[in-house]
């Protein structure tokens, strides 16, 4: 890739990253109270990937930590909400 391409993928990670505030803000202010709607965790999950990736490319290893470690909790948080929904079914 390019470095024109790699910095869209960067900029491409940043925008789904913090997209994912404003669907939650929108989401929380409709319901009258916080609320982190499943989106949340699929755009983090697909925002830092993406952010990862650009990270590795320009050989940042604190950018790296930081991405790969919020990966795990984002979704850990969808295996926790696909538990929920599981129990709540049953």
């Amino acid at each position: 890739m390019t470095p024109t391409m790699w910095k869209i993928l960067g900029f491409l990670g940043q925008g789904v990253f913090g997209s994912r505030f404003l669907v939650q803000w929108f989401m929380s202010e409709r319901r009258g109270r916080s609320y982190f709607p499943r989106y949340f965790w699929y755009a983090s999950i697909l925002g830092s990937t993406l952010l990862f990736a650009y990270a590795v490319h320009i050989k940042d290893p604190v950018f790296i930590v930081g991405q790969s470690m919020g990966m795990i909790i984002y979704y850990r948080n969808l295996v926790l909400l696909r538990r929920e929904q599981e129990s709540v079914s049953e």
